[in-house]
């Protein structure tokens, strides 16, 4: 295979891995800014999980940059612990 002249985009769909890829930097991304927004509000885990009226576990998957069994919920009540809302929306595919 020939990948001259070809986007990374394009690259990552003819290996057949295009949307795995996109979902691990978004979770990765959003354990992140997490992560970072609660060290600088200096918020631990335990007081994160009770704030957010869940589980430490669930706290842990949501703060697990390789866990993707995340739901919706879990994401937006941290948010709001944290100040924050999210932004979800289902945008075109860049079939550059």
């Amino acid at each position: 295979m020939n990948h001259v002249g070809q986007s990374f985009d394009e690259f990552l769909q003819e290996e057949g891995i295009y949307e795995k890829v996109q979902l691990n930097a978004l979770k990765k991304t959003l354990a992140h800014q997490i992560k970072t927004m609660m060290e600088e509000q200096g918020i631990r885990k335990a007081e994160m999980a009770t704030r957010m009226k869940t589980s430490r576990s669930s706290l842990e998957r949501l703060l697990n940059e390789e866990a993707y069994n995340v739901t919706i919920a879990t994401i937006s009540k941290a948010a709001t612990v944290l100040g924050k809302r999210i932004e979800l929306s289902l945008v075109e595919k860049n079939m550059s």
